[in-house]
């Protein structure tokens, strides 16, 4: 019998990444990493055949800690999964709402609660992770302190839920991506693609300016542009970028030279399928 496929995600079981895989790969086994660097190296090293990735939120913006490695991995960008995100705040069976004082979670889930917790006088605490947080909470048997998780972290740690959906917006949604080792099989025929790379331009004046201009000109929408310092300086910058499109159509292809003209180096991440699920987010909006 073929060893059931793996797929890597990093937190606890209970987490949104955790249910992110279940969402996507139901056939394959979550398995929980401490850290990126952790899930990373799982499906690079050939423990894991997948890794589930989230690197943005409608309201908390990005998931700053995985870009520093995505410069040094060998793996490929295959997909994305865009989920909803309910957070659910749980304690001690037994616990009262007007009882509580501390609530416990991700940073993230904590911007993205902060309305709730206000207008409860409840004050944040940040966690590793939102189901961590779940765990600890029901370990300690405090009272007067909850996590903010989804709801699958109450039923693996045995808390009750006090208050449902708390998130601070409708539109709270995580966009993940999904690493494999080799890339997807995507053509420039099969849809309408997402490309994502990374570029170093170079030190002359308005290079990041003129970098760009071939994506304007050849009518190449760019979803996203981040900077990050490199090298301990403040001066060297290096961009993450995605584009809709594949790099063999003309119009991309005349783009990304003219970005190689301005840039000292360019390292494509992946190219996937768009999700349609990004129309039907964005109509969500305010």
């Amino acid at each position: 019998m073929m060893a059931q496929k793996k797929i890597a995600y990093q937190g606890e079981r209970g987490a949104n990444s955790h249910i992110a895989c279940l969402d996507v790969y139901p056939d394959y086994e979550p398995i929980a990493c401490r850290t990126f660097e952790d899930v990373i190296a799982m499906v690079e090293c050939g423990d894991a055949q997948l890794a589930m990735i989230p690197v943005e939120n409608t309201i908390a913006g990005r998931v700053g800690d995985i870009h520093h490695l995505l410069p040094s991995t060998s793996l490929h960008m295959i997909g994305e999964h865009l989920m909803r995100i309910r957070f659910q705040l749980m304690a001690l069976k037994g616990a009262k709402l007007d009882d509580i004082e501390r609530a416990y979670s991700h940073v993230m889930a904590l911007g993205q609660c902060r309305n709730f917790l206000r207008d409860h006088g409840i004050q944040a605490h940040t966690a590793a992770d939102t189901a961590g947080a779940a765990r600890q909470v029901a370990e300690r048997g405090d009272p007067k302190a909850c996590a903010l998780a989804p709801a699958l972290a109450a039923e693996e740690y045995g808390l009750e839920i006090l208050a449902h959906d708390i998130e601070d917006a409708a539109h709270n949604t995580t966009r993940f991506v999904i690493m494999s080792p080799d890339p997807v099989d995507i053509g420039p025929d099969d849809g309408q693609a997402m490309t994502a790379f990374l570029f170093q331009v170079r030190n002359i004046p308005s290079s990041l300016y003129k970098a760009l201009g071939g994506f304007a000109t050849n009518g190449v929408n760019m979803t996203k542009l981040e900077s990050y310092q490199i090298e301990g300086s403040f001066s060297a910058s290096q961009f993450y970028a995605e584009i809709e499109g594949h790099p063999d159509e003309r119009r991309v292809q005349l783009a990304l030279e003219e970005l190689g003209f301005f840039s000292n180096s360019l390292k494509i991440l992946g190219v996937y399928p768009r999700n349609p699920a990004r129309e039907e987010i964005q109509s969500r909006r305010p």
